[in-house]
C-alpha cells in the first residue's frame, strides 16, 4: 500500500507504472478552480511509490473531472515515465 499524500482525498487512482523493480501508483488529483469559476476543474498527477511521492504542477484545466480523466488517458506510459524522471531531478 502506498503512503498517503496531500490531496489524496480528492484523487482518483489511475493505475500503475512498472519498470523492473520500480513501481509507481499514479493518481489524478482534481479540484474546482476558483480563479476560473463557472465549474472549471483543475488537475495534477501524483506518482506514489512506497514512501516516495512526486507530483506535477496543475497541468489540467477542464470543465469536468471526466474531461480531465479523458485528457490523462491520452498520455502513454512512456510519457508518464518522462514526467516521473523529470520530477526526480
Amino acid at each position: 500500500m502506498s503512503a498517503a499524500f496531500p490531496g489524496q482525498e480528492r484523487a482518483k487512482h489511475m493505475g500503475e507504472l512498472k519498470r523492473g523493480d520500480v513501481r509507481w501508483d499514479v493518481y489524478i488529483e482534481m479540484q474546482p478552480d476558483a480563479e476560473v469559476g463557472g465549474g472549471a476543474v483543475r488537475g495534477r498527477v501524483h506518482f506514489v511509490g512506497g514512501e516516495r511521492h512526486r507530483t506535477t504542477s496543475w497541468i489540467f484545466l477542464e470543465w469536468s473531472e471526466r474531461e480531465i480523466q479523458e485528457r490523462f488517458g491520452e498520455f502513454s506510459a512512456v510519457e508518464l515515465w518522462h514526467f516521473v524522471e523529470a520530477l526526480e531531478e
